[in-house]
């Protein structure tokens, strides 16, 4: 079955983790500083794309569990 939302792109450059949802504007990067037990978020999308079914927030919670699913996958968070 197909997410009705859409697919979410999750790319890993460096030491940051990208979400994306392609067609739209909603994007989120997460980082992990030194010593630091979780993730971190930078370059949050900050208002509902209009273009999207999606809203910002259900974005950003399927972005968070997403990326913090690759950061576990990488070993940098427990």
């Amino acid at each position: 079955m197909t997410d009705p939302w859409g697919s979410l792109l999750v790319q890993v450059i460096d030491d940051e983790i990208i979400v994306s949802l392609p067609g739209t504007s909603y994007s989120v990067t997460y980082y992990k500083r030194p010593k630091s037990p979780q993730l971190l978020a930078k370059n949050i999308a900050n208002e509902d794309d209009p273009g999207s079914a999606m809203t910002l927030s259900d974005f950003l919670a399927r972005a968070w569990r997403a990326g913090s699913t690759k950061a576990r996958a990488l070993g940098w968070i427990v």
